[in-house]
């Protein structure tokens, strides 16, 4: 079991307020993450920002794309981006559009989507998802449980990988214990924590204490 990735998503307004705290935290983390509110509001020019600052580092353009997956894509990646999302009920046409125009896409996963789905996406070549427990039902009060568990897990026995991200905090790690999670994405997590680089470093000794 390979040791999971922390990714930092950067859910913010605006530019500068990300470009701060991506600052504190760049070198720590192993994938930064142009989130969707992000983008939504600065376009290509967040995906550019973060290629600058850090050009070793792993991009992904959290578009949720659900159509125009070619242009979508070619644009992410004319940008830097090494990744994108495709949201769950994209078609398989679109999906694998954009998977020919960006290194690799990443299957949300919102609302009812079904194995039969998922099967679909490995056959057209998409090999990972993000299992969410979304803004809004965390906020509703909805936390991490065994159903959760049970589906990710599945889903890595199909033959994905499986990213995480939700709420995600450094206690929240030991409940994935022998799960073969491929990346945590955390987002206020680690933003909104007094000390975010220490947050990011507790982060990542949580994950090679468990899965080290």
């Amino acid at each position: 079991m390979s040791l999971p990735n922390l990714q930092i998503a950067c859910d913010h307004s605006d530019l500068a307020s990300a470009l701060k705290d991506i600052k504190n935290v760049g070198d720590v983390v192993d994938i930064i993450e142009a989130g969707t509110i992000l983008i939504l509001q600065g376009g290509q020019e967040v995906i550019k920002c973060f290629r600058a600052l850090y050009p070793d580092k792993r991009i992904i353009a959290d578009t949720k794309c659900a159509d125009a997956g070619s242009t979508v894509a070619k644009n992410c990646a004319d940008a830097g981006a090494d990744w994108m999302t495709c949201i769950c009920c994209a078609t398989i046409p679109t999906m694998k559009a954009a998977n020919r125009e960006i290194d690799e896409v990443q299957v949300e996963l919102y609302g009812d989507w079904t194995y039969e789905q998922a099967q679909q996406w490995l056959d057209a070549g998409i090999s990972q998802v993000i299992y969410h427990q979304s803004r809004d039902a965390l906020l509703a009060g909805e936390t991490w449980g065994e159903k959760d568990l049970n589906k990710v897990r599945k889903l890595v026995d199909m033959g994905f990988r499986v990213s995480v991200t939700g709420g995600l905090n450094v206690d929240t790690l030991k409940l994935f214990k022998g799960v073969n999670v491929y990346t945590f994405i955390a987002g206020r997590g680690i933003t909104q924590a007094e000390n975010p680089r220490q947050a990011a470093i507790d982060f990542k000794e949580e994950i090679k204490r468990i899965w080290g």
